[in-house]
């Protein structure tokens, strides 16, 4: 086993493209023991929540701010600062429509986790451990595997990708391409899971996702996560801008995951306007989602570090695809700034460092077109 995976790795940082068969990567990983430490020899330390509270998700909306519009920034505020930029966009005018996007022959579905098998989620978990197990592409330097490859894309990118009205699309076509990284390098063939947080709000722990057999608990008080498929995985990607060697931690908080509910999913989503949707869809479930579960979660920059993280924005994705569905014209057009205050328009682009090709915003509006091809279970 372990030659199979040095062949894999030292063929990825030296760029030979010869890899072993997937179905020999995939008897490798199964093999392998539930807990996998990142490849390095001893368990990595968890840090003091501290260190993660500082780079922390802001400007979280309950039902009642949701109700007070408190995510709209009015057209003559002029405030640049970071705490109004997290929580507000100034609408610049509506794209005009285009053409419906091609739809592909054979969309995907996206499952629930509750209505995922057991065999599914293993081949989920199996497939993102293989990655887990890989050596780094060499694109970014913090980088100890391939999955920190995505952690770091993320690190790199956070600035531009939050606070403002390309958050939901950037997360949306890096959803796809942790997806796609699974199916092309690690044989995954299933449908990706998403999870229905409004089940479970304000009591995550009861969630199968947080149990022995799959993700480890989510009440470990800010210490490693020692049980579960992931138990002891050792992070090397963050808190913030720096990178330390870090275990896996996990702080559950009731109160704060209390408002992944459908009041404040439906809430937001009852927003006419693209910009003020997503603002609030940002700071609503999303930001009370990750600071729920805490500590990695709770890193701006390094929270993909928790595998967990992809669950979570497939909910907020598949939330986003609700909105969608509402009026059909909302896969045509878009409206919002960027992070420079830059007007989105239909053919602003999307990037992921060519981890992925660049895109415009038309190709994934629509997530049943020819460029993504998925949609929800409901």
């Amino acid at each position: 086993m372990r030659a199979s995976l040095l062949s894999a790795s030292l063929a990825v940082s030296s760029g030979v493209v010869a890899l072993p068969a997937i179905s020999d990567v995939l008897s490798d990983i199964a093999a392998l023991p539930s807990s996998i430490p990142a490849l390095l020899d001893e368990i990595a330390p968890a840090l003091p929540l501290l260190n993660f509270e500082t780079h922390r998700f802001t400007n979280m909306f309950t039902p009642e701010d949701i109700a007070q519009r408190k995510f709209e920034k009015n057209d003559t505020d002029t405030d640049t600062t970071e705490e109004t930029q997290f929580r507000t966009f100034e609408a610049a005018a509506v794209s005009n429509n285009v053409n419906a996007a091609a739809t592909c022959s054979n969309v995907r579905v996206r499952i629930e986790w509750d209505s995922y098998s057991n065999s599914d989620r293993q081949a989920y978990i199996n497939a993102i451990k293989c990655l887990q197990s890989r050596g780094p592409s060499g694109q970014f330097s913090q980088s100890r595997n391939r999955y920190e490859d995505l952690v770091s894309l993320h690190q790199n990118l956070t600035p531009n990708i939050h606070g403002n009205a390309k958050f939901l699309l950037w997360h949306r076509y890096y959803l796809w391409m942790f997806e796609d990284i699974l199916r092309s390098e690690c044989g995954f063939d299933r449908a990706l899971p998403w999870w229905d947080e409004t089940r479970v709000s304000g009591r995550f722990a009861v969630s199968s996702v947080f149990s022995d057999q799959w993700y480890g608990a989510v009440n470990a008080g800010g210490n490693c996560v020692t049980n579960g498929q992931f138990a002891n995985l050792a992070l090397n990607v963050g808190p913030g801008t720096s990178n330390y060697p870090h275990c896996l931690a996990r702080d559950n908080d009731d109160s704060q995951t209390q408002y992944t509910s459908a009041s404040v999913v439906n809430g937001c989503n009852n927003e006419n306007d693209y910009a003020n949707m997503a603002s609030c869809a940002e700071g609503g479930a999303h930001a009370w989602g990750h600071n729920g579960i805490g500590a990695v979660m709770r890193d701006t920059y390094g929270s993909p570090g928790d595998p967990v993280f992809f669950l979570h924005h497939a909910f907020i994705d598949r939330n986003f695809r609700i909105w969608q569905n509402q009026n059909s014209a909302r896969v045509n057009s878009i409206n919002g700034r960027d992070t420079s205050g830059n007007p989105l328009t239909l053919d602003t682009t999307v990037n992921v460092q060519d981890m992925r090709p660049t895109v415009r915003i038309r190709d994934i509006l629509d997530t049943t077109g020819s460029t993504l091809c998925y949609k929800y279970n409901y």
